[in-house]
């Protein structure tokens, strides 16, 4: 059941194809956004093809915390994982495998008066949606973390927020969608958007040409780059972020939790998933220059809590040497490098696990059973692009998660699908606008917590 993780290009391929000449969609993307929202299209009675450079789920999509959390959401989003929330309650029991779904709680735990204060605020924002999150103090924490050696001044709990394992769940929702008439072909780039008369005509792959009205690019930390080549802007950047997963330990709590240091959920194989709290590396290339004006409130918000490196590794989204022109009838940068596998930092995979020993010596020696990165793709404001393109009439842009994804995935693809057919999102998407980049407006930041 618990196969080698995260997925990577070693990964056997389950979606070959073949590939369809045309379809009445094509998404961009096989990650949770990607897949969720084909397989609400084909819900809709759409004809849906989702292509997939890679794996499904080879990068973001299986190597974040696994958490499912209404918790510290930005307002905007809210109600959109609010949804999600239900879908997965909905959808888990339906699928060929035990994703691992789990209603654990989330803990975000407080080590100075200024976090109880910031949880506080955010409060009024639960009480809106009539979220059961509430704050806690120092010894409601010690009873919810009975063992630890560390004691903290309280922290906000949400009981309903949930867990999963992502690894198993993404690919067994895309085996759902394949079910239900998706058609999911994986190792095919997608290497430019048909555009005639002004329009999407369809998707050109590696594979071929899918002749199809309406695209959706949900390429993660590849969606700049492809868009871009259509004349479309958007500020995103990645960072690479580490985690580890540790070998079965006994549990000493059931859910996710979070401090100034590192976070820890308990993983169903009964390990631990292990993450630097506020931690990120970043590799400078030609789009963090151009988005620098722009990311200066996000840094000076947290201007410690990143590391640069002067150049990606060759083939990165953002490397110095990365082509943002290429022909579609030669190798684009998608197919050389099939799945963006960034190598973890050693250094924090061995904090990682002392730290979790030192907050619980009662567990013994902590053995860490692998440790991985990812690549986290963000806009400024730490909120996603939900929107059509107006300058490109067929294309809906869904990217920019900023490592909420995961647990959102079910409502953005709904959202997403529901932009393309031309129905009402059901949600206020104002804040998701492309234009907000263009527009002159004040990028207003989302919650740090």
């Amino acid at each position: 059941m618990y196969a080698p993780f995260p997925i990577s290009e070693a990964t056997p391929v389950a979606h070959p194809g073949p590939l369809p000449a045309s379809a009445d969609a094509v998404v961009i993307g096989g990650g949770i956004a990607g897949v969720m929202t084909a397989w609400n299209l084909a819900q809709r009675g759409l004809r849906a093809v989702l292509v997939e450079k890679g794996r499904i789920a080879g990068e973001q999509s299986s190597r974040n915390w696994g958490w499912i959390r209404q918790q510290g959401r930005d307002p905007a989003e809210l109600p959109i994982m609010i949804e999600a929330a239900a879908e997965w309650r909905r959808i888990a029991p339906t699928l060929d495998t035990d994703i691992g779904l789990r209603q654990t709680g989330v803990l975000y735990l407080a080590e100075k008066q200024a976090q109880i204060a910031a949880y506080e605020d955010w409060l009024t924002h639960a009480r809106a949606h009539d979220l059961d999150t509430r704050l806690l103090g120092a010894a409601e924490v010690t009873a919810l973390l009975p063992g630890a050696t560390k004691r903290w001044q309280g922290g906000l709990w949400t009981a309903s927020d949930m867990r999963a394992e992502p690894w198993l769940a993404v690919p067994a929702l895309a085996r759902a969608a394949a079910r239900d008439g998706v058609v999911i072909v994986e190792n095919c780039a997608a290497r430019g958007i048909d555009v005639a008369a002004g329009r999407v005509a369809g998707v050109v792959t590696e594979q071929g040409r899918v002749a199809a009205p309406a695209v959706v690019v949900a390429g993660g930390a590849w969606s700049s780059l492809l868009l871009r080549r259509h004349g479309i802007a958007i500020p995103q950047l990645s960072v690479r972020a580490t985690a580890a997963a540790t070998a079965p330990l006994p549990e000493v709590f059931a859910g996710g939790a979070v401090d100034d240091e590192f976070a820890f959920r308990r993983r169903a194989d009964g390990g631990y998933t292990l993450a630097p709290a506020d931690f990120h590396e970043m590799f400078i290339g030609p789009d963090a220059f151009r988005a620098l004006r722009r990311f200066l409130p996000q840094l000076a918000a947290d201007p410690f809590g990143t590391r640069y490196y002067p150049a990606a590794p060759r083939d990165y989204p953002d490397a110095w040497g990365t082509p943002r022109r290429w022909s579609e009838d030669t190798v684009s940068p998608f197919e050389r490098m099939r799945v963006l596998n960034p190598a973890p930092n050693a250094r924090k995979l061995r904090e990682l696990a002392a730290r979790f020993q030192e907050l619980y010596p009662a567990l013994g020696p902590v053995a860490l059973r692998t440790g991985w990165a990812g690549m986290i793709d963000t806009l400024p404001d730490v909120v996603p692009v939900l929107d059509r393109a107006e300058a490109l009439p067929g294309l809906v842009i869904a990217t920019g998660l900023s490592g909420h994804g995961f647990g959102i995935g079910p409502g953005v693809g709904r959202v997403a699908a529901a932009l393309v057919a031309g129905d009402d999102p059901g949600h206020d998407l104002h804040r998701f606008r492309l234009s907000r980049f263009s527009d002159g407006s004040r990028l207003e930041l989302g919650p740090t917590l």
